[in-house]
């Protein structure tokens, strides 16, 4: 290998090189396998529930009926819309300036100066002082009130009002007139700073004077608002241009700022609006009045159409959305009403997993039911004609035989008394048969009917087998036949009544015997298969047909239609012995194979 020939190592997978990358798909992947899932969980739960079909129904349809509502009732209600002139806005709008200029200019101050107790705090601080919500000293809930009971001067309107403590007219909170003497003389000792402090005091005082008249003449002229501050008494101490009044009664103005709270705002009344300050050191309340402004708006009318409409567009959709379900209903119910008819034959279709599918599904069932037992009751009665036929038929044979040799003997119609001797045999030989058919018809009606008791113990089935099969051994060998056994030596325990099923396995061995051709083999066998235990008797035979092989288990059967004593026996051998197994909660069967006919009986081994 030369030098430029380098052993690359392995790329790693996208998934180990980045495996923070592939976090999040992963995980939305998850979710959304886990919401498909749970989708899935969730339809098959609905369709196989008729009671959430009909729920989940209902609520779609609710809900489009309150979006047709909506709708409709904005189409209708711009058609029906009515005008309305409301004064609340304007109201607050008076309300709002009222509250403004007693946050911004008549409240107290929050420093105190060491002179003469004006305000540190600059008036225009609008960051600070606009964002307070009550006013000052407030001692009053905020109130609104039409025409307070105000007095104004005989003659003219004077714009300046004399204020309280003999201070000019118009002078503003903090103003000179807050101290007529002065300010008293200042002390040798005293340091300079309050002096510089005053000065500033003035200066700030002068501005806010002149923003607040700026901001009440701004009011009076363009908002038309009458702003007036009076005494704790009502006495007017300052007046806006356009305000006349000298006197205003406080308690009124409170009574109505009170009442006005329940009042309609749908009246252009004067309105005011009042709060209680701190004017020129001293408690006042401040009173803004004026004509609210009108705010029209537009009020969607009811109509009683929308109701009518989003309710037919639920029926129509409820409607529509069940008649299939209605429509398979009907379905069901005209089936049974055909099935009641008569027509066994008749099935409705499934077509639904839910209650209904169910219910279609036990209409099926009981129609297969009841077709299956009228045919076994036809089959019953057909039956219980052919035993009645066959019975008279087996029973009027060896009746007649018995009956003509006792005429002959009765008559003497014999020449010799060995003659009659054989006259007496073949009528006893054909009594004795007749007693066995009659023992044979009494036995299968007891064990048809469950009414013959089984005297159930535990034995050894391989050893009853045994001791069965050395009885038949001579027989078989009269009959040039041979009998192969073939039997585990695993020792087979089983519950059953040993003289019942002996008499079933000699049945067996009675029919192999005189129905196998001579010379033959029988074969004898039984297994072990999953906790049962199998035997099987074989012997060469004509080929049978499925029906013939199901009817040889059928009473007074035969193959061979001649039903003569020398081809057959009573027929009721092979029936005695399905009645014993099956009562033994075991099955027997028969197969043909290969010029062979095999019998099983297959018993459950006890534990």
């Amino acid at each position: 290998m030369s030098k430029k020939e380098k052993i690359k190592p392995p790329r790693k997978p996208m998934l180990d090189r980045f495996p923070f990358t592939w976090f999040p798909f992963n995980l939305l992947r998850g979710m959304i396998l886990f919401l498909q899932d749970l989708y899935k969980m969730a339809r098959a739960h609905v369709q196989r529930s008729v009671r959430l079909q009909l729920m989940l129904t209902f609520a779609f349809c609710f809900g489009v009926s309150l979006a047709f509502y909506g709708i409709s009732s904005a189409l209708f209600g711009a058609v029906n819309k009515s005008t309305v002139i409301d004064y609340s806005q304007g109201m607050e709008s008076i309300d709002s300036e009222a509250r403004s200029l007693a946050d911004r200019f008549l409240t107290p101050s929050r420093h105190s100066g060491s002179g003469n107790g004006t305000s540190d705090e600059s008036p225009d601080d609008d960051s600070n002082e606009a964002d307070r919500s009550e006013p000052g000293q407030a001692a009053v809930p905020q109130g609104s009130a039409a025409g307070g009971a105000m007095q104004t001067p005989n003659a003219g309107t004077a714009v300046p009002a004399p204020g309280a403590n003999g201070q000019e007219p118009g002078s503003i909170p903090g103003g000179p007139a807050a101290n007529p003497q002065g300010p008293p003389p200042s002390q040798p000792n005293q340091p300079n700073q309050p002096n510089n402090r005053q000065g500033e005091s003035k200066q700030e005082d002068a501005e806010r004077r002149k923003n607040f008249e700026n901001t009440v003449k701004r009011l009076a002229t363009y908002d038309k608002l009458k702003i007036v501050i009076t005494d704790l008494e009502g006495k007017v101490v300052f007046r806006s241009e356009n305000a006349p009044e000298t006197y205003v009664d406080v308690h009124s103005v409170i009574r109505n700022a009170m009442e006005t709270r329940n009042r309609e705002s749908d009246s252009r009344s004067e309105f005011s609006s009042f709060y209680p300050v701190t004017y020129n050191n001293q408690k006042a309340y401040l009173i803004v009045s004026g004509i609210p402004q009108p705010n029209i708006s537009y009020h969607k009318g009811e109509n009683p159409l929308s109701i009518l409409a989003s309710l037919a567009v639920f029926i129509f959709l409820f409607y529509f959305l069940t008649q299939r379900k209605m429509r398979y209903i009907e379905e069901l119910a005209s089936g049974l009403r055909i099935i009641a008819t008569g027509n066994l034959d008749h099935r409705v279709v499934e077509r639904s997993q839910d209650e209904l599918g169910s219910l279609a599904r036990d209409m099926n069932f009981m129609v297969t039911d009841l077709q299956r037992r009228i045919e076994e009751e036809r089959r019953a009665e057909q039956l219980k004609n052919e035993l009645i036929t066959n019975v008279s038929h087996d029973l009027r044979t060896p009746l007649t035989l018995i009956m003509g040799y006792l005429r002959l003997l009765h008559d003497k119609n014999f020449e010799t008394p060995e003659q009659a001797a054989g006259y007496v045999s073949i009528a006893y030989s054909k009594s004795e048969k007749l007693k066995g058919l009659i023992d044979d018809l009494f036995e299968f009606t007891k064990l048809s009917n469950h009414d013959v008791p089984l005297h159930k113990k535990g034995v050894v089935i391989n050893e009853v087998l045994e001791q069965l099969l050395e009885e038949h051994v001579t027989l078989s060998e009269e009959q040039q036949l041979t009998l192969i056994r073939s039997l585990p030596q695993e020792r087979l325990l089983v519950r059953i009544d040993v003289d019942k099923m002996i008499r079933v396995f000699e049945n067996l061995l009675g029919n192999a015997i005189k129905y196998s051709p001579k010379p033959g083999v029988i074969t004898f066998g039984m297994i072990r298969e999953r906790g049962h235990a199998i035997i099987r008797i074989s012997n060469k035979a004509d080929a049978l047909t499925r029906d013939e092989l199901e009817q040889l288990f059928d009473r007074f059967y035969r193959v061979d239609k001649a039903r003569t004593s020398e081809t057959g026996g009573s027929g009721l051998g092979l029936a005695i012995a399905r009645s014993i197994v099956e009562s033994h909660e075991g099955s027997i069967w028969a197969e043909s194979e290969n010029g062979e006919i095999h019998f099983y009986v297959k018993l459950k081994l006890a534990s």
